[in-house]
């Protein structure tokens, strides 16, 4: 395929149909390039924009700011190819577990951003925030048009899986969702309960065991061990809050020259 018919598919893939109305007139023209790819450029960055705006990230650490030598154990190479996005080619879940701090929506947040960046659709939900929702739903026809669009999308985050427990309805709708997902698209969930104690976060349910072989069938998982990264922090915060008001009170103590 020539330059010139390329440019054509380009044009015809954008729908710029004036222009390919009157290809034979225009093609050879040195502005026509430019046009098409300001046009793809600008299409691009409102698709990220829209994108972004349904993910509902919100902000986050990024990967440059981890410190990878906190956690007492992480494996690193794993999580570096995750961030390849290599897992959705064969709509691999990823499940990251660990106690709280040690950074497991962090690197998941991480990992849907990326696939956010490189054209898919990203949203990110907090699990008591999703299964309450769903949960509230009292219309047949609403609820699965509801579970239809947790499922649409290429990369699906539920965070916080183990931190409340839920009634066997959340339970029935997690294992609808994960169903409909199920060798279709990736699925992200951070935990901090391991899986054999997810029955203490769905007491009673019939479900449980079903919906982790689910999840886990084609899973990534990464265990994540070590202490709270952000009690570390507020513990550094605190102890240079107490060295900045001694000095502050020594200096006010200093006799006079």
């Amino acid at each position: 395929m020539n330059k010139i018919d390329t440019l054509f598919n380009r044009a015809r893939q954008l729908r710029l149909y004036g222009l390919t109305a009157h290809w034979d007139e225009i093609a050879t023209q040195d502005w026509v390039p430019t046009v098409i790819r300001w046009e793809e450029d600008e299409r691009s960055d409102r698709s990220l924009l829209r994108r972004m705006r349904t993910a509902r990230l919100g902000h986050f650490k990024q990967m440059a700011d981890y410190d990878w030598k906190w956690p007492r154990r992480i494996d690193r190479a794993t999580v570096e190819e995750l961030m390849t996005l290599a897992f959705m080619k064969d709509a691999t879940n990823i499940v990251f577990i660990g106690p709280n701090g040690v950074g497991k929506s962090t690197l998941a947040l991480n990992i849907a951003y990326q696939a956010l960046i490189r054209g898919h659709s990203v949203l990110f939900r907090t699990a008591s925030e999703m299964l309450g929702e769903l949960a509230a739903i009292d219309s047949d026809s609403l609820l699965r048009r509801k579970l239809q669009y947790y499922a649409s999308h290429d990369v699906l985050l539920i965070d916080e899986i183990g931190y409340l427990s839920y009634s066997n309805r959340h339970a029935d709708l997690l294992f609808e969702l994960i169903s409909r997902r199920y060798e279709k698209r990736s699925t992200i969930v951070t935990t901090n309960k391991p899986f054999a104690q997810w029955s203490e976060v769905f007491p009673n349910a019939a479900c449980v065991v079903s919906l982790v072989a689910r999840l886990v069938h084609h899973c990534e998982v990464v265990a994540i061990e070590g202490d709270s990264y952000r009690f570390k922090e507020a513990n550094e915060r605190s102890i240079a809050q107490r060295q900045q008001r001694a000095s502050h009170q020594s200096g006010e103590t200093e006799p006079a020259s």
